[in-house]
């Protein structure tokens, strides 16, 4: 902030000398015109003097048009190099005014119109917060100075959800989702902020949010892991289970909550056992993963803008792709993975078939089922787990 107003006292000192400056150069100008007026006087009064002493016989005509003659020398001699005075339309007072009022004003219109508060925010967001308090109490500011801000408002709920202000945290996701738009990841927040600021209690409409946001996108965490929570509350042990194995199934290997997860799901295991029933097995998933590129040729021809179709079929059954994602060319080289997530319908999964091909399709036309050029793997096992180098080097025929 030091940065900002010296500079800001350093535009208003230019401003001000183009005041300041006509004013002090009127003030020179009515000194030289002073000394001018005197001299002019000092003038008259010599030739007055000779004048007299003309009419008193002590000069003659000749000495006294000599006296004349000099005396006007001499007045030219002063006066000579002084500036014809210009006339002001505004007078004195009124520079003297607008340079006490242009900083006063200026200042005024920034805090009204200007954005101090945003840069005070990008300052205090420069230093790391002391604690979470703290932490909060920026995200409110900045939310504040950025009402239209999804993301602030986004990182202000998940900092409310951490101080187990969950009311506070729905409001400020409901808000977000207006803003951004039903992003399956807002309305995973904005479910579990509402439920726990409910007292645990599901509704109609906590299931049409959490719903919505796997619809959106089947393996969208915060929603798989609220319903989980919801159903074993609920004593659903069985729907914990399966929520949480697929919740399970997203989180990366060192990820720290794998461990509270599985506890969660042991402890459901033992509440159906108790129960007397036996926990029913676990889907079988199937997740591929495989890296797409171009051979040289095909990356000179292809546009940045043509659509790239990565998908796996069955090796032996139907035709229509089991998983599938689409890329453009401007993407490659890109890694990606299929699986039952990806399926194009519910009957037909990846999991379903022991051996699968993987194909990647480039088609300007946007057209999945036919193209420009295309890659095609060796016929594989579903189950594989290594990442598949998949280049598409050949026409498409």
């Amino acid at each position: 902030m030091i940065d900002f107003w010296l500079a800001a006292g350093l535009l208003l000192l230019v401003a001000l000398s183009f005041l300041l400056i006509p004013v002090l150069r009127v003030r020179r100008a009515q000194r030289e015109e002073d000394r001018t007026a005197l001299n002019v006087a000092l003038y008259q009064e010599r030739v007055a003097e000779l004048q007299t002493q003309q009419s008193e016989g002590v000069l003659n005509a000749a000495q006294l048009d000599t006296g004349r003659a000099e005396a006007a020398r001499e007045l030219l001699a002063d006066t000579e190099g002084v500036e014809k005075p210009r006339e002001s339309r505004l007078g004195k007072p009124l520079p003297l005014l607008a340079a006490v009022l242009v900083p006063v004003l200026g200042l005024g219109l920034y805090l009204h119109y200007g954005a101090i508060d945003k840069v005070e925010l990008t300052h205090e967001f420069s230093q790391p917060p002391v604690s979470l308090a703290d932490m909060t109490q920026r995200l409110e500011r900045a939310a504040a100075a950025q009402p239209d801000s999804a993301e602030g408002l986004y990182f202000l709920g998940r900092a409310y959800m951490a101080q187990d202000r969950s009311a506070d945290a729905a409001k400020v996701f409901e808000r977000a989702v207006a803003l951004a738009g039903r992003q399956p990841e807002l309305l995973g927040q904005w479910a579990q902020a509402q439920y726990f600021a409910n007292n645990k209690q599901w509704s109609p409409q906590l299931q049409a949010l959490t719903d919505e946001a796997l619809k959106l996108d089947p393996k969208e965490v915060t929603s798989l892991g609220l319903l989980g929570i919801a159903a074993f509350e609920g004593q659903r042990y069985q729907e914990a289970i399966d929520y949480w194995n697929r919740l399970l199934a997203q989180l990366p290997e060192q990820d720290s909550s794998r461990v509270a997860l599985q506890g969660g799901i042991d402890r459901a295991a033992e509440k159906l056992k108790e129960g007397g029933a036996a926990v029913a097995p676990t889907a079988k998933t199937a997740v591929m993963k495989v890296r797409v590129d171009l051979a040289a040729d095909v990356k000179a021809r292809a546009l940045p803008t043509d659509s790239v179709f990565i998908f796996a079929r069955a090796a032996s059954g139907p035709p229509a792709p089991l998983a599938a994602k689409r890329v453009t060319v401007a993407d490659l080289p890109v890694t990606v993975e299929l699986g039952d997530a990806d399926a194009m319908m519910p009957q037909l999964k990846l999991s379903n078939f022991p051996e699968v091909q993987l194909v990647a399709r480039i088609s300007r036309a946007g057209q999945p089922t036919a193209g420009e050029w295309i890659g095609r793997s060796q016929t594989l096992a579903s189950s594989t787990t290594a990442t598949q180098q998949l280049t598409i080097d050949s026409p498409d025929q």
